[in-house]
């Protein structure tokens, strides 16, 4: 694993430190890389919205639509 220094201002500091201790991280390192996995995370959604939002749509999102969506979704939570 590489190590990376930051510097933070002391408002930063604080306030790492605050959500280090109320969200129960073990370390300051731990709470960064959990921000930076999340915006990782998030970086891959937008791309994956926008991607299907330039691509075509196979089928119109109506009512029948939503429907057997929801359908499928029921028959995958019922496997698990």
């Amino acid at each position: 694993m590489s190590t990376m220094n930051i510097s933070l201002p002391d408002t930063l500091k604080s306030f790492v430190d605050d959500q280090v201790g109320q969200r129960g991280y073990g370390s300051s390192g731990e709470y960064v890389r959990d921000l930076i996995r999340k915006d990782q995370d998030r970086q891959q959604l937008r791309s994956m919205l926008l991607v299907g939002a330039h691509s075509e749509s196979a089928e119109p999102a109506d009512a029948a639509y939503f429907e057997r969506l929801h359908q499928r979704v029921k028959r995958t939570t019922h496997l698990k």
